[in-house]
């Protein structure tokens, strides 16, 4: 994962934040810590504090992701409160991505790599109606 190297995460935050699951992806096993949302984390005596960042603006999850990291934040021994705030100033991008995560999600390559993208969606994502095909033989 690219993260900056001025930017601190606090050990203890990063390990209980690896229980924390974004909606979108907690079929998938993948935590808010391997999507690269988590862009600083500071604990201060009894007082944490989070920034994190969005795979999106539009996140309908949004509020529930908060919550559920604030409440894994003050489940941390000695920590009473936590304030998590979103970041804007910088965007999200796959870059930020674990392998572990990289390897769980499948993403279309550029458009203008592929001659035809129509065949190329059919050799890697077969129809719903392939697939029960397959299964009836």
């Amino acid at each position: 994962m690219t993260v900056q190297e001025d930017v601190t995460i606090d050990a203890s935050v990063r390990e209980v934040l690896s229980g924390v699951y974004d909606p979108c992806c907690r079929d998938k096993g993948i935590s808010v810590v391997d999507m690269g949302l988590l862009h600083r984390a500071e604990v201060d005596g009894s007082a944490a504090r989070v920034e994190l960042m969005l795979t999106s603006g539009w996140c309908p999850f949004a509020t529930q992701v908060l919550t559920d990291i604030e409440a894994a934040v003050c489940s941390l021994p000695g920590v009473r409160s936590a304030s998590v705030e979103l970041i804007w100033h910088e965007a999200w991008s796959p870059s930020r991505l674990s392998e572990s995560a990289r390897s769980k999600l499948h993403f279309l390559p550029d458009p203008s790599s592929v001659d035809d993208p129509a065949a190329y969606v059919a050799r890697h994502w077969p129809t719903h109606h392939d697939t029960e095909d397959s299964h009836d033989r």
